[in-house]
């Protein structure tokens, strides 16, 4: 029984697995002839499936902690094999999202297909930044129930839902998720986040009160954001779980 927990974590890792199979699988078109004759970019259907298995391995990443907890068989093997899956599942995979939209955003230009690698490698700082978040939470002796630093599954899910936003764009987002600009950014703030020392509220509806009416407003945000934006919701819910973090935790100076 003490295994469970574990084969649950395993899980968690195979999804990340495939998730990196769907976004790195190769020969789908990148650019299309449109009814113009002009070329223009297409993003890979197998990058979604990519983001929904993340989005698999976040709900199995949730259980293997409960179940932990239900038959009492939390353990330092445990804790470690946490952390090896998450690397992968929220934080290398999310990565090659991130890459892969680079790629689709520098096509877009004239000279795109010349595109050297390094224009794409700022990607590769958001699994360098969640596996320097891991590192420092398995060392770390802190006992309080707060986060110190952005957790990773938060960062992996929200780069997980912008191939999903593209794909159902409702609000015309698709030519800002797809500004390199803007992709640099947001690789940027995670990898600033995720090695941070800010504290990041743990949503705890059974904990101090402090915790408790922060999680209630975010279910509340959750519950609206997800009724009218859909996918989108993913980022506004994280932007509201970030400044309620700030402003309701005392931060480091």
């Amino acid at each position: 029984m003490k295994q469970i927990p574990n084969l649950f974590t395993l899980l968690n890792l195979v999804f990340g697995c495939v998730a990196i199979v769907f976004i790195l699988q190769t020969g789908e078109t990148l650019l299309m002839l449109d009814g113009e004759g002009s070329w223009v970019p297409q993003l890979p259907e197998k990058i979604g499936w990519g983001a929904i298995c993340i989005g698999i391995a976040a709900i199995i990443d949730f259980l293997d902690g409960f179940i932990a907890r239900l038959f009492k068989a939390s353990s330092e093997m445990g804790k470690q094999l946490d952390s090896l899956a998450d690397v992968v599942s929220f934080g290398v995979a999310p990565g090659l999202i991130l890459y892969q939209l680079l790629r689709i955003s520098y096509i877009q230009e004239e000279s795109g297909l010349d595109t050297s690698l390094w224009a794409f490698a700022p990607a590769l700082l958001f699994p360098c930044a969640g596996a320097w978040r891991l590192a420092r939470f398995n060392l770390g002796k802190d006992t309080s129930a707060d986060f110190q630093g952005l957790p990773i599954p938060a960062a992996g899910l929200v780069v997980a839902s912008l191939p999903l936003i593209l794909f159902y764009d409702n609000l015309g987002l698709a030519g800002s998720l797809l500004n390199k600009w803007i992709l640099y950014g947001i690789i940027i703030l995670f990898a600033y986040l995720m090695t941070s020392k800010f504290r990041f509220i743990a949503l705890k509806f059974n904990g101090a009160a402090n915790n408790r009416v922060p999680a209630v407003i975010l279910l509340i945000v959750a519950i609206v954001s997800i009724l009218f934006l859909h996918w989108t919701a993913v980022p506004v819910i994280f932007i509201v779980y970030t400044i309620l973090s700030l402003i309701s935790k005392k931060q480091p100076k």
